[in-house]
């Protein structure tokens, strides 16, 4: 039985999410599967994988084929490289201490990496965020001076209206005082 390495999908309309699974090549995308190795979110940033490393490396070893994607998801992961360090081992190239010290190194340079992309989306994320706090805030300022203008105005208008009134009615009390 020729045997694959896919991707089941799941999740909903727009939001897709995927099983990694061992199925068989002649079994449909969402149809039957041997084994669920892992999951696979790409609506993250950076894409979150949680997947079996020893299963998924005894799959790949076995001689399942994975598809394109799910093959880039492994060699991401590791599983080629520490396939590649095994082979080694069995060569005698290096033992296995150093072929284990070799995919330690390369797993934290690589964690490393990760973590410079989530800082980076971060900060980021607070620069959009000031950006948009100091523009509504210049916004809001600029209603203010307007609602502040437009008081004023009237403020002005009826005191020039009161002191039309008052004009108004001045005259008209001196002028029967007077005769």
């Amino acid at each position: 039985m020729a045997t694959k390495i896919r991707l089941q999908r799941g999740g909903r309309k727009g939001y897709a999410f995927y099983r990694i699974v061992i199925a068989d090549v002649r079994a449909p995308r969402d149809g039957r599967f041997t084994e669920k190795i892992g999951t696979y979110n790409p609506n993250t940033n950076p894409s979150t994988v949680d997947i079996d490393f020893d299963r998924a490396l005894y799959w790949v070893e076995t001689g399942a084929q994975p598809t394109d994607t799910v093959r880039n998801i492994l060699k991401r992961e590791g599983v080629y490289l520490m396939k590649h360090l095994r082979a080694g081992v069995k060569k005698g190239a290096f033992d296995e201490a150093a072929a284990q010290a070799k995919f330690d190194a390369w797993k934290a340079d690589k964690e490393k990496g990760l973590e410079l992309i989530r800082e980076k989306e971060a900060n980021s994320k607070k620069e959009a965020y000031a950006k948009n706090l100091e523009a509504e805030k210049k916004t809001n300022e600029s209603i203010a001076k307007k609602v502040a203008d437009k008081k004023a105005a009237l403020a002005a208008e009826k005191a020039a209206s009161e002191a039309a009134e008052a004009s108004a009615e001045t005259p008209a009390e001196e002028a029967p005082a007077e005769a």
